[in-house]
């Protein structure tokens, strides 16, 4: 016990030292409050996983696996650029090949909007699809999810299934259709689990749709897809990786989560860290830190560039039953309320903070204020990564908020834009006042 708090002691030390000391950069957070009054909690937890295949060149077999399904009409949804990449041209061959008769929509927008999502589901719902795939990241296959989802069930409102506040948060009761997901980056994690994020244009801010039932019926997780991808597509995918596996391995535990759910259907998909999800994302963590460096700095490094597909996956397993937290909630402003900033190597017509990128920049100040509550885990995740910011600093992220035009003056409208995503804050192991979460923009605005 003693060595553990020496160990607990000598990080928070670390942690005060390589914070930012300029008068603009040091906070006073808020104090920790009381924790829940027992029988107020939750007191299980389950896991919810999509089949997963991997394999080089396993995607040949996806045209046998809809014969086997009894596919009659199915849909695959890619982007533009993707169309016409190697990833999808193996689907299509596959297809050709068995026989299946499907209908392309490739108009999927990467991070995708409210509008977006609804056009693509007005698509599904015209086609009377039996089954759909989703070629490309997180973006087609959030996308692919909702239009199953939605066109299984044609009478319900779009906001029913969003998560409260923004929407109604209804619980999926219809059945869909099988979905058979095909990531071609490293970073979402989405063929595993029931999670679809958008823009919601009218509050500019990041919302979704969180439901087991939704999760696809089988990830095909073929690492020769990620050898295409450009340095900084990579970059950005594996740091959405690294924030997936540190913010549910710091999670609220799922036995001082609240309220407890009247029924199982009513326990979120995000439930808070728990030892199967603590497994994957040490694992996927431990990978992160030695293979990301190289498949970014190296295309041709096969090893590096399929053990980071896997790690996408592992952390997926992880962070689709524990949750994320903060870095993920104040990453949804980051990304709504882009001005200018385009990123590089993502070949798009309108202003981008990619996914991964929004949420690692803010990563050093969110566990410098939350690893006063969960010291072990924090020390553990350092001893693995070393220091994060020098981590970061060797893999060239923009030096902060401020490189991708955000001010001082932008911070009310973001920390606006983090109050609607309770159902991840929530799950921070500490508690955040407006306050707080002024002053962690505020601490992210530079990371060097």
């Amino acid at each position: 016990m003693a060595a553990g708090r020496e160990r607990a002691a000598r990080l928070l030390r670390q942690l005060q030292l390589a914070a930012c000391r300029c008068p603009s950069h040091s906070h006073t957070f808020s104090q920790v409050p009381e924790q829940p009054a027992p029988g107020s909690t939750d007191y299980a937890f389950e896991m919810a996983i999509s089949n997963i295949r991997y394999g080089e060149g396993v995607t040949k077999e996806i045209g046998m696996d809809l014969q086997n399904l009894g596919a009659r009409r199915v849909c695959l949804m890619t982007d533009t650029n993707l169309s016409q990449l190697p990833p999808v041209k193996a689907v299509l061959d596959s297809l050709a090949k068995h026989g299946i008769n499907f209908e392309m929509y490739n108009n999927v927008r990467v991070e995708p909007t409210d509008q977006s999502f609804l056009d693509a589901i007005e698509f599904a719902k015209k086609g009377e699809f039996d089954a759909y795939v989703a070629v490309g990241g997180g973006s087609v296959m959030d996308t692919c999810k909702a239009a199953n989802l939605y066109a299984s069930s044609p009478a319900s409102h779009f906001l029913d299934y969003v998560n409260a506040p923004i929407g109604k948060g209804q619980p999926v009761t219809v059945p869909l259709k099988p979905l058979i997901a095909v990531p071609t980056t490293a970073g979402t994690g989405s063929e595993t689990t029931g999670v679809a994020i958008f823009d919601f244009k009218e509050l500019k801010v990041k919302t979704g749709i969180a439901s087991r039932a939704i999760k696809p019926t089988l990830g095909i997780i073929d690492p020769l897809h990620t050898l295409s991808m450009p340095e900084r597509v990579v970059a950005n995918s594996g740091f959405d990786v690294l924030c997936h596996a540190l913010e549910s391995y710091t999670a609220l535990p799922y036995d001082q989560r609240s309220p407890r759910p009247a029924s199982p259907l009513a326990r979120p998909a995000y439930q808070g860290s728990n030892p199967i999800s603590d497994v994957w994302a040490l694992h996927a963590l431990r990978i992160v830190a030695k293979y990301l460096k190289r498949a970014i700095r190296n295309p041709e490094d096969r090893e590096a560039r399929a053990s980071m597909h896997l790690a996408s996956a592992f952390a997926g397993i992880g962070f689709g039953n524990a949750g994320v937290h903060l870095c993920h909630g104040m990453s949804y402003p980051i990304s709504g309320l882009v001005k200018t900033y385009k990123a590089k190597d993502y070949n798009v017509d309108h202003s981008l903070v990619p996914h991964g990128l929004s949420v690692v920049l803010t990563s050093p100040a969110v566990f410098a204020f939350t690893a006063q509550i969960r010291p072990e885990r924090h020390l553990e995740a350092a001893e693995i990564l070393d220091t994060l910011r020098k981590f970061l600093f060797d893999l060239d992220v923009d030096d902060g908020l401020a490189a991708l035009g955000y001010c001082s003056a932008d911070i009310p409208a973001l920390v606006r834009g983090t109050l609607p995503q309770e159902r991840v804050t929530k799950l921070s192991p500490r508690p955040q006042t407006e306050e707080d979460l002024a002053a962690l923009f505020e601490a992210s605005m530079r990371l060097y």
